[in-house]
Parts: structure tokens; sequence; C-alpha cells
């Protein structure tokens, strides 16, 4: 395994320049670095990167989040198929927008409550203990609150979503692959969920029951798109109308009812 280091880094970038003095200038400059797949296991030797906007480090084994204090300007984060357990050390990624952790160790996600305002949290396939499923610290959930947009957890033993309800700017979710499978507990999500206009509930026991997608599509006026399949407005129209006559059906049934039994009572 690798540790990153100046010298690493100036063979992994093929930069011409051999003097260490130009090539720290030429580091100051990088926007953009690409580390990915190079059996890397600790992070550093980044401190002149002041300008690095998007950092590539995944599919490799780091398992520890540091030495980025550097990263006051980082906007990109790609982490991915690593063996990090634990989410830290980010305070000082003000600027980052877009996180990738997929295909790490996390059993938590925690250490994001200081950060500035994350956009998009990847987080999905996780390698959990056998039987647990992945959980949400209530701090880093209230600091993502206002910020996060997309959010996938695809693949991570969940089977209820209420706690995520404060994610009130949420307008793509992709849970795919999960324990999802009450109904109930999706509407509570999707009152909250104003803003959501793409949802992924794929391979999910709740897709499999009866009416899933209509229930769903009359649950959220703003869904534009449900498992990859586009919900159109005429869709919705004729599921809310539906609904509507239903109801009606059903309240003039019970008004009879009441009204017959009070005939008989007399």
């Amino acid at each position: 395994m690798v540790r990153l280091t100046l010298d690493f880094i100036a063979k992994s970038v093929s930069h011409k320049s051999h003097n260490e003095e130009e090539f720290g200038q030429y580091l100051q400059k990088v926007t953009h670095l690409n580390l990915s797949d190079k059996n890397i296991a600790t992070i550093g030797g980044l401190s002149f990167c002041k300008n690095l906007k998007v950092l590539y480090l995944y599919d490799n084994q780091i398992s520890q989040i540091q030495n980025l204090d550097f990263a006051s300007n980082i906007t990109h984060l790609y982490l991915q198929n690593n063996c990090i357990s634990i989410i830290e050390n980010l305070s000082p990624l003000k600027k980052l927008e877009k996180l990738y952790l997929g295909g790490n160790y996390i059993t938590i996600v925690e250490g994001l409550d200081k950060i500035g305002k994350i956009r998009e949290l990847h987080i999905e396939s996780q390698h959990l203990p056998l039987g647990e499923k992945l959980l949400f610290d209530p701090a880093s959930l209230r600091s993502l609150a206002k910020s996060l947009s997309v959010l996938n957890i695809s693949n991570n033993n969940i089977d209820e979503l209420e706690e995520l309800a404060v994610l009130e700017n949420l307008s793509y979710l992709k849970a795919v692959d999960n324990r999802l499978q009450h109904m109930k507990d999706l509407k509570v999500v999707l009152n909250k969920w104003t803003k959501l206009r793409r949802m992924d509930l794929t391979g999910n026991p709740i897709s499999q029951k009866p009416k899933y997608r209509d229930r769903i599509v009359v649950q959220s006026q703003t869904l534009e798109s449900l498992d990859g399949k586009e919900i159109k407005e005429m869709e919705r129209q004729f599921l809310m109308n539906w609904k509507a006559s239903k109801t009606a059906r059903k309240k003039s049934g019970e008004r009879m009812t009441d009204e017959h039994a009070a005939n008989v009572q007399f």
C-alpha cells in the first residue's frame, strides 16, 4: 500500500519538471486531481493544493479521512470504494458540495454537522455488519436539512425513512435495494418533502405491493419520476379524480348507513 506524498503525486500526474519548487507552484494552480486506483492507504502531501476543487481518491485503500486542512476550496470529494469506517475531519471543507462515500464500511452518517452546505451525499452500498442497517446522526441531519438536494442511500438495509423527513430541500432520493415496506411510513416523509422531484425505491418490498405507484403519485404532488419512470400530469390527475370519487362514495355509503341506523332506532 502507498502513502500519498509529494513525490508520489509528482509521478502520478506525470509533471514534466523534476524541480520540487516548480512542482509545488504547479500544484498551487491545480483545481482537479485524479488519484483514483493507486493503492493509496493514507491521505497526505496535498498541502500545496490550495486551489484544489475536485479530488478523486476512489478505489484505494484509505481507512481514515484526514489531512484535509488545506482543502477549504474543495467542492467535490470522491472517496468511494475505500476502507473508511468513520466520517470525520471534514470541517475545513467549507465549500464542499458533493461527497461520495459509497462502498466503504460506514455504519453511522455523522460528522457532517460542522460543514457548510452539502448538496449531494452518496453513501450507498456500505459493508455493514450482518443484520445491521445504516444509521443517521440527528445533528448531521439537521445540518443537512436546508442544503441537501440529492441523497443516495441504496443497498444499506434501511427499513424506514421517517428520520430523514427533516431534509426539506430534497429533490432526488435514491434508496434502491433496501427493506422499505410500509406505505404509511412513506406518507410521512412525502408530506414533508415538498421539493421532491425524483425517487427510486426499486428492489424494496414496498415496490411489490398493490397500487404502490398509484398511491405515491397521489401522495406527492411534486414528484416527476418514480423508479425511473416519468409521472405524467394526466396520470396524476386521473388517479386524484379516482381517489376523490372513491372517497365521495365511501362518505355517501357511511351517511346512508347512519340514516338507516337512525331509522331503525326510531
